[in-house]
């Protein structure tokens, strides 16, 4: 049977009661970096979490409803409120709503003007309680999806390319405010199925932010890059796609690629997370002759598929069964 994309974002924002496709996924990302450089955060809404050994393991039975499989993981770097949280939730926790979306005791909330995100987590693997408000608000809209592979099984939309985001904690005590991304991924089959691995990075500045996204096929399929600038005047340009430039592996030996003017090296200022496949990082590198700071990932879809892997990484990645 063919599935096709019921879109996770329109005209008017995130659409979190979208039908996804079986064995399918749908995330909501954010990341953000404070004024003062000191804090930064990542938060992901997942249905269908896309490195969950438990969805990994259900999938190879048959067809599965990616709701069963959701999450919110919520990242706090830097300073004294480095915090962890992912528990991995079936759909009898997950309430899903146009514009309003609960996965456990978190809400994710988009009222027209932005989004809000309601924390109430425990961290791990050390259990820890992480509760808080994040505010954002988009500075530039963009409602455009752009496909990852050929067949355009996997979308992405990048929903507010300059944003600003403001955050309260309860637990740890955190008040900040700063400059932040927000965009959306779906998928109709898993990203092992269509892709070896691929890296992303996206440059944060006040008026433009710069998105690069390098992905290589798995089993013959075609390799794809974008490049593509925003402005605070909504504008949208091709960006320069100079040719991808290696830097530093991660301790698990990830590799890390991004592109970069010639004569020019990129360099990672900070690794925030690795993992035996993934790694999430603060790089520094050149485009059109501007020295950026960007948020980088790097990710193995080739590693991740391997299951001596895939057994690591439920002490990250608990999962709570709801009570029938």
């Amino acid at each position: 049977m063919q599935y096709r994309h019921h879109p996770v974002v329109s005209q008017t924002g995130p659409d979190f009661a979208a039908s996804l496709a079986p064995n399918g996924y749908a995330w909501w990302y954010l990341d953000a970096l404070s004024d003062c450089g000191r804090y930064g955060l990542t938060v992901i809404a997942m249905l269908g979490c896309v490195f969950s050994p438990w969805y990994a393991r259900a999938r190879r039975r048959g067809l599965v409803d990616p709701v069963q499989h959701s999450a919110l993981n919520v990242v706090l770097y830097r300073g004294q409120g480095r915090r962890w949280a992912m528990t991995e939730r079936d759909a009898a926790a997950v309430t899903r709503r146009e514009h309003e979306l609960t996965i456990g005791p978190s809400r994710v909330r988009w009222d027209g003007e932005g989004l809000q995100i309601d924390v109430d987590e425990k961290t791990s693997p050390w259990p820890q309680t992480l509760r808080g408000q994040i505010r954002v608000t988009p500075t530039v809209r963009h409602a455009t999806p752009y496909p990852l592979d050929d067949a355009a099984r996997h979308l992405w939309w990048p929903i507010a390319p300059l944003a600003r985001v403001s955050v309260t904690f309860d637990t740890p005590a955190l008040n900040w405010e700063g400059s932040a991304y927000l965009d959306a991924n779906q998928g109709l089959a898993p990203l092992e199925a269509d892709f070896e691995s691929w890296n992303w990075s996206r440059s944060h500045g006040t008026t433009r932010t710069h998105v690069l996204y390098d992905t290589i096929g798995a089993a013959g399929g075609h390799n794809r890059s974008l490049s593509l600038e925003f402005d605070v005047d909504g504008s949208v340009r091709t960006g320069s796609s100079p040719r991808l430039r290696p830097m530093a592996r991660t301790g698990w030996g990830v590799e890390r690629q991004t592109r970069c003017d010639p004569g020019v090296e990129p360099a990672v200022i900070e690794t925030l997370e690795s993992a035996p496949f993934y790694a999430r990082s603060i790089i520094e590198t050149t485009l059109d002759g501007h020295r950026l700071e960007a948020f980088h990932e790097s990710v193995s879809l080739r590693r991740f598929a391997k299951r001596w892997v895939q057994t690591l990484l439920p002490v990250r990645l608990p999962r709570v069964v709801s009570r029938r």
